[in-house]
This record gives C-alpha cells, structure tokens and sequence, in this order.
C-alpha cells in the first residue's frame, strides 16, 4: 500500500493545537486530506485554524491515557474507515540543570514525549499491520541527536524518540508500514514562550550559565530560522511521495548540529579504536 491517490488519505496527529502541529493540521485540510487531530484543547485548536473543518475530527485526549487513546484512534477508524498516516508531534521544551529537575518533572515529560507516543502506537500499528501499509511520523528534534546544558530532561525524551523509532522502523517494514523521524531545529513558533517551555519551580544559584541561556531563549522568541509553514510542507511532502531516509532533518541549524555531533562521535570512535578490544576475551 502507497499513500493513497486515489482518495483523501487519513491522518492521525498528535500536538496540533499550536506551532508545527497546527501548521500541519491546517495544511492538511487544504489539500482535502482527512484529519483527526488531538490535543488537550480542542477549543483553542478550532479558533486558531483558518481552513475549512469539514474534514476534522477534533479530539480531547490525554496521551498518558492508554484507553482515552485507543479510544480515539477506534473513533478516528469509526469516522473516516482507516487510517494512512500516524504523527506522534505532541511534546513541549523544558529548560533546567539536571540537578534541578525534579522527580515530577521527569515522569511528566517522559509520560508525554515517551509513553503517549507508545500509546498511539500501540493502538494504530495493528491497523496499519492489517492494511499491509501506511506511514508513522515521529517528530522529534535536533536535540534528539545531540545534548546541550539545561535541555538534559528533553533531550533525555527525544534520545528515547529516536531510539524507538530506530527499533520500529526495523520492525514494521515487511508489512510495508514507512517511518519517518523529524528533526527540526528552531522554528518560529511559540515553542519558547513561556506559554508552552516548562521552567523549574526551584533553581540554584550554582548554574549562572544555565539561567543566562534560558534568557538569552527566551528573548530568541520571534527571531528563529526555521519557518513552520516550510517545515510542515516538507513534512506532508516526505510523507506524500514515500521517499527519503529515515531521518528528515528541517533547518540549516539543525543540520549543523547534527554534523557537529557525528564529527564528535567519529573522533571519539577513532580515539577509542586502539583499546576497545582490551575488554574482550584472548582469542
């Protein structure tokens, strides 16, 4: 099963009622396509798109909750009779050393950015099975491949993204099932407002640094490279022609990143080569 051309395809996105998620959302009822978007507000995700809603199915759902999101995905097959596409897109930034995150904040994030991505998961993949095809989108982030200081509890959610991924992927080719892992850089959303980045309740005064950069993010708001419009567009056009790598990597920023950290990665593997075998058994 290709993406379907002959009918409106039907997609099932996570995070929609803001930034990327809502870009794509709004994208896709232009073309036509079927959406069934979920999010914790419906209410905000109707007042913000533009397009035409006929095709939405707009869904309350609490991704923690494994039946709330199996429930969604059986009224997402009951309204539009299958699904052709998953996008796991919910998530939210969270700036703070490791040593001031809590043990909430940690069960949250990962709840979020790892469990509801496993819940989705775990209700769409047997339809998708069954269908022999369809497309599963993971959006994760640059910071998924490399860490910085104050994103350690982020990147620990997207690390944990990509490893998944990576495993589904393997798994679920010989049922013709793609899959797809974004990772953006910073795009001009309002993902570093205070609105949607989670800050620590309690701080030390250890971590001038860390404080600085959460400023210095804060007042990048409105001034990032990547623009979501683009960004989603490439997004639906991956997805559309079934073409490409497993990784889609969105922004001039995000690239480099990446290239900085496989630079790293290649010179501490080619440092390491001499005495890696020093742990195995004499042959």
């Amino acid at each position: 099963m290709t993406f379907p051309a002959d009918r409106p395809a039907t997609w099932f996105v996570t995070g929609t009622s803001r930034g990327l998620g809502l870009e794509l959302v709004e994208q896709l009822l232009e073309r036509g396509d079927n959406v069934a978007a979920t999010t914790r507000s419906t209410e905000r995700l109707l007042q913000a798109l533009k397009a035409d809603t006929t095709r939405l199915l707009a869904l309350a759902v609490d991704l923690r909750d494994e039946e709330a999101v199996a429930q969604a995905v059986r009224k997402t097959t009951e309204r539009f009779g299958g699904i052709d596409v998953v996008v796991n897109n919910a998530g939210y930034g969270y700036l703070a050393a490791v040593e001031e995150t809590t043990d909430r904040d940690v069960r949250d994030m990962l709840d979020v950015q790892v469990v509801g991505v496993w819940n989705v998961l775990r209700a769409a993949l047997p339809i998708l099975r069954e269908q022999r095809g369809g497309h599963v989108v993971n959006v994760s982030s640059v910071l998924g491949l490399t860490s910085v200081p104050g994103w350690g509890l982020y990147c620990a959610g997207k690390y944990a993204l990509e490893g998944l991924t990576e495993a589904l992927a393997g798994e679920v080719a010989e049922f013709g099932v793609k899959v797809t892992i974004v990772e953006p850089g910073y795009f001009r959303t309002d993902f570093l407002t205070t609105d949607s980045l989670a800050l620590p309740d309690d701080t030390t005064a250890a971590y001038p640094a860390i404080r600085e950069m959460v400023e210095n993010h804060l007042a990048l708001q409105g001034n990032q490279l990547g623009d979501p419009v683009r960004g989603a567009r490439l997004m639906i056009e991956r997805v559309v022609s079934g073409e490409g790598p497993l990784r889609q990597i969105l922004g001039s920023d995000s690239h480099a990143y990446a290239t900085a950290k496989v630079q790293a990665l290649q010179a501490n593997l080619d440092a390491a080569a001499a005495t890696a075998s020093a742990s195995d058994f004499p042959a």
